[in-house]
């Protein structure tokens, strides 16, 4: 009986955690997604005003400013990571990541919609709680200009990615594709 005894508390615990990570991704959501929209509306703004190689600095700079401003209020690691890195330093998925990115891609191949795909998990990390969660980010139209198919991109555009990118492998994407992900670690 005494085996039992911790099964059945786990049990228990479940509708607690459950609720808890629910309650921990819906302010996570709160706090961080709003950079999502800001990231897309800058990359609008410059290809209008700078033509597609002159808005490469919002996604090199802007974007990524954007986000360190976030973590700097929160206090939490956030990123955009892909299969396909543009910039392997900063947009490398870790293992987690990498699986989240991957059964987002077979839920998206089965029907669900990309703008729809979540995760979030509480996990153990250096022996601390921390919320994981991530929020698929699809390729829309104004990411299709520099993230679409390599031979759709025009020579001086290529140039001037393979300038601020020397090692990109951000290309060949279609429209609602997931091109990467938002990633949070939040400790608990």
């Amino acid at each position: 009986m005494k085996k039992l005894l911790p099964l059945s508390l786990l049990l228990a615990a479940l509708p607690a955690l459950a609720q808890d990570i629910a309650a921990l991704t819906a302010e996570t959501k709160k706090a961080v997604l709003p950079v999502v929209p800001k990231v897309v509306n800058a990359m609008q703004e410059a290809v209008a005003d700078k033509g597609v190689a002159g808005a490469i600095p919002v996604c090199k700079e802007q974007a990524p400013e954007l986000i360190a401003q976030k973590r700097k209020e929160t206090g939490w690691d956030i990123r955009r990571v892909s299969l396909k890195s543009r910039n392997a330093e900063r947009g490398t998925p870790d293992l987690w990541e990498a699986r989240v990115l991957a059964d987002f891609n077979i839920r998206a191949a089965h029907g669900e919609k990309p703008e729809t795909l979540e995760k979030s998990e509480i996990v153990t990390l250096d022996g601390k709680p921390v919320l994981r969660y991530m929020k698929a980010l699809p390729t829309g139209d104004v990411c299709l200009k520099c993230h679409g198919p390599a031979e759709s991109l025009d020579a001086g555009l290529k140039a001037k990615l393979a300038e601020s990118y020397p090692h990109d492998q951000a290309t060949g994407y279609t429209k609602d594709q997931i091109r990467g992900a938002l990633t949070v670690k939040r400790p608990l």
